[in-house]
């Protein structure tokens, strides 16, 4: 009976860090928090190996391994640090804050990147100036549509409003998402800038309603884009893990290489923040200096397929 203390606990972790599908996502939508964190299930098994070290129990050490092996399979590639991975455009996502204290050295530290693309949120109106004073000079193009933002080195040839307000809100001003066909040395690409719904984990559970409807919406409209190259740079509130937005992980992807946590800024927990790609591959992603912002801002380098 003692030996089950460790032993049937350590079986449990292991499935749930290998197959979190299996935990339901109805009701308080559990399955969408469980995979938001799943790389922090890993912190049981030190807890797991030292209950067995006490007991001096071999099949306790035995089970521990499970969850170990587990976790390795499913994160253990992003602990390996790649460096030096060739890109046609680097993008950089940030979130940065409606109540950021320092637009000017916000972007300034976005200026550091030397990136092609600069996609932002929390873009107030009063700021837009100051961010642009910063920036103008190394990105001569650039759009807003609501709290959303593009800056580009390459042409902006259209853009537009997208909307993936979700129909409870009834906030005619909410505006989080604009399209622009960006015009790059590699031919006409389309890139989404977005801001899903936030997320409100209370006794109710993880409150996903609102972005999981915005997912849907923003889903859509990826599907219907003729243009076969996408970017997608976007605070969508969530990991690419959670099923919750399968609706857009099922049409652009990311790359898997790096934890490169950006929320929240302080001690990040979580990759909410993400650069996204059709018909364009995501070679590796990383977490900036932190900025005035409650994000940290994230950068990718991506690769044209043909």
């Amino acid at each position: 009976m003692r030996k089950t203390v460790v032993v049937v606990p350590a079986v449990v972790l292991a499935v749930l860090i290998g197959f979190p599908g299996l935990v339901p996502n109805v009701g308080p939508r559990l399955g969408s928090l469980l995979e938001t964190f799943l790389p922090w299930l890993g912190l049981g098994v030190p807890v797991l190996f030292g209950v067995a070290l006490v007991r001096r129990s071999r099949l306790a050490a035995a089970a521990a391994v499970l969850p170990m092996v587990a976790w390795l399979v499913v994160c253990g590639g992003k602990l390996a640090q790649t460096s030096g991975t060739p890109a046609d455009i680097t993008v950089v996502q940030h979130n940065l804050s409606d109540e950021n204290p320092d637009p000017a050295g916000t972007a300034r530290t976005l200026l550091t990147a030397d990136a092609e693309l600069i996609g932002v949120q929390e873009l107030l109106p009063e700021n837009v100036a100051a961010y642009d004073a910063v920036l103008a000079t190394a990105y001569p193009h650039h759009a807003v549509h609501g709290t959303v933002g593009l800056w580009s080195r390459y042409p902006i040839v259209e853009s537009r409003l997208v909307d993936i307000r979700p129909a409870s809100l009834d906030d005619g001003n909410w505006n989080r998402g604009l399209r622009a066909v960006v015009a790059t040395l590699q031919g006409d690409v389309a890139v989404y800038v977005v801001h899903l719904p936030s997320l409100r984990l209370g006794p109710g559970g993880f409150g996903s309603d609102r972005r999981d409807e915005s997912a849907v919406r923003l889903g859509d409209a990826l599907a219907a884009e003729p243009l076969e190259r996408v970017v997608l740079i976007g605070d969508l509130n969530g990991t690419v893990e959670d099923r919750g937005l399968r609706p857009i992980t099922d049409r652009v992807s990311t790359a898997g290489d790096r934890f490169a946590f950006s929320w929240p800024a302080r001690t990040p927990v979580a990759r909410i923040d993400q650069i996204m790609a059709r018909s364009i591959a995501v070679r590796t992603v990383w977490a900036m200096d932190r900025t005035g912002s409650d994000h940290l801002p994230i950068m990718a380098r991506l690769m044209f397929l043909s």
